[in-house]
């Protein structure tokens, strides 16, 4: 523990990092009664902590290892931390990056002039190739967490929390991959104040440092999840495994949507938009807390990165809401006939806000349709399904499917035999509870709905997808009965996408 400090205390990261702000989340504190504070790592020059232990690790070198260069393995932050590096002190550099890597995070490394290598569809196929190709070029490997220099790079946000907190201070959590962070951050505060708690925060499905440590040695784990791709590691470092064993407190599981849920909290918090790792420490802090009953306490989330792919937004934003229990979904049967949607949504539905409706006519006895609903706690998705079932609904909680989430949502529908007097009408809903069952209301029991799209895109307005059938001598009627109710819509029959796709 002593030779860390000292090696943490006289790191050289300085020259290139800056020291980061630990800024208050007022909104999350007040949620979780709590004091929140958010150590701001996105902002570092590379938006990342990894710039740290690269530099520290670097400037180390020798004028021979120098001459030779440097080469590194890196899903993308400690690639960039070792590219600026590298362009700060006129090193050659070599990055072999997995394939899988975000476009940002390989443009950036470029920019800083280093070479890339794309291998791989994670950090340890990289590495793996990486190994390889080290045996044939002498150039010297700078390891992204297992090394002491690099833990100690790491360490010295230890030291500004610390001394940014005043001491008042109850847990860090920290986001954990291979674990040179945490390592870093663990030695340092037990050395200086070991009551403060240590909590690694991981993926479900990337989760090697909790493994291992409930196994009580390294494993390997046979793959990992990609989505958080910053901390995607099957097998954790020697030392930085001997570390957490020794300082870490605790581990906490995140999910996927827990994590857009997080990303979510820090832009509200910040404005800023940080990447699926850099959001794991506020995930995992919200879930402990809720978990635990924790109150009144001094809590810090390390956010560890913000080199975000723009295009992720959009599934971020998706999931968002499940992941802070605020949506549920479900798959419910109910009778094919004219009405049976209104008393759905009258009396089942009620004061609930639908956050999402898909449905198409496929067969005459039944309708499959795939609903979401706002909710304000767990408790109250169960208590929606009992009353489903109680009503004599066939249903089924599709809340923590992965599958349905992913890709179901979205192919629910298709070309219907059945629909033969079809139109097609988009509308511009108000985005208010009761403004689906006004429509209903004013269609009454005349039209069966055949087809039914809609998914919350949190405006003023949603976009709604309606076919209706509708035999040809009622369709100036059913005009008339659109026109009356007053939501802005369009008559798409005529549409070339809907010919292609959804007529029968």
């Amino acid at each position: 523990m002593q030779a860390m400090l000292k090696r943490i205390l006289t790191s050289r990261v300085y020259d290139v990092a800056r020291e980061t702000p630990l800024e208050r989340a007022p909104g999350l504190s007040e949620k979780i009664g709590n004091q929140v504070w958010l150590k701001r790592e996105d902002l570092q020059p590379v938006f990342s902590f990894k710039l740290r232990g690269a530099y520290n690790r670097i400037a180390q070198l020798s004028a021979e290892e120098r001459e030779r260069g440097i080469m590194a393995a890196s899903a993308g932050n400690h690639a960039q931390g070792v590219a600026f590096s590298a362009r700060y002190l006129g090193i050659r550099a070599v990055i072999v990056m997995p394939a899988t890597t975000p476009a940002i995070k390989v443009a950036a490394v470029k920019s800083y002039g280093a070479e890339v290598v794309l291998h791989g569809d994670n950090y340890s196929e990289a590495a793996q190739h990486c190994a390889e190709l080290l045996q044939h070029n002498g150039m010297v490997f700078i390891h992204p967490f297992d090394d002491e220099a690099v833990i100690a790079g790491q360490g010295t946000i230890a030291d500004e929390i610390l001394r940014q907190s005043s001491g008042r201070l109850d847990a860090i959590f920290v986001p954990v991959g291979g674990g040179g962070l945490i390592a870093g951050i663990a030695a340092y505060i037990k050395a200086v104040c070991p009551e403060v708690k240590i909590i690694g925060v991981e993926p479900e499905d990337s989760c090697a440092m909790a493994r291992s440590l409930e196994c009580g040695q390294r494993i390997e784990l046979d793959s990992v999840g990609i989505f958080a791709d910053g901390v995607a590691v099957r097998q954790v470092g020697k030392r930085t495994f001997h570390y957490c064993q020794q300082y870490v407190d605790d581990m906490v599981l995140v999910n996927t949507d827990e994590i857009c849920s997080g990303i979510k909290t820090i832009y509200q918090e910040t404005r800023s938009i940080v990447e699926p790792a850099g959001a794991l420490a506020v995930a995992g802090l919200q879930k402990y807390a809720l978990q635990h009953g924790v109150q009144d306490q001094h809590l810090v989330a390390v956010n560890s990165g913000a080199n975000m792919n723009f295009d992720r937004l959009r599934f971020v934003a998706e999931r968002t809401q499940i992941g802070e229990k605020r949506e549920a979904l479900f798959a419910v049967s109910i009778p094919e006939r004219p009405g049976a949607l209104r008393h759905f949504c009258t009396s089942l539905v009620g004061e609930r806000n639908i956050t999402e409706f898909n449905y198409r006519l496929a067969e005459r006895e039944k309708a499959q349709i795939f609903v979401g609903i706002t909710i304000r706690n767990e408790q109250e998705r169960g208590a929606f399904l009992a009353q489903l079932q109680q009503q004599g609904y066939d249903c089924v909680d599709l809340t923590d499917n992965d599958l349905a989430k992913t890709h179901i949502r979205y192919m629910v529908g298709g070309r219907s035999e059945q629909a033969t007097q079809e139109r097609l009408y988009r509308f511009w809903f108000p985005e208010r509870p009761g403004a689906l069952v006004r429509f209903l209301a004013a269609l009454g029991a005349e039209w069966n709905i055949s087809l039914f799209h809609y998914r919350d895109q949190g405006g003023d307005f949603g976009r709604v997808l309606v076919g209706l059938e509708v035999p040809e001598a009622e369709s100036s009627r059913v005009s008339s009965v659109l026109d009356q109710l007053g939501y802005y819509y369009i008559d798409e029959s005529a549409n070339s996408a809907y010919r292609l796709f959804l007529k029968g």
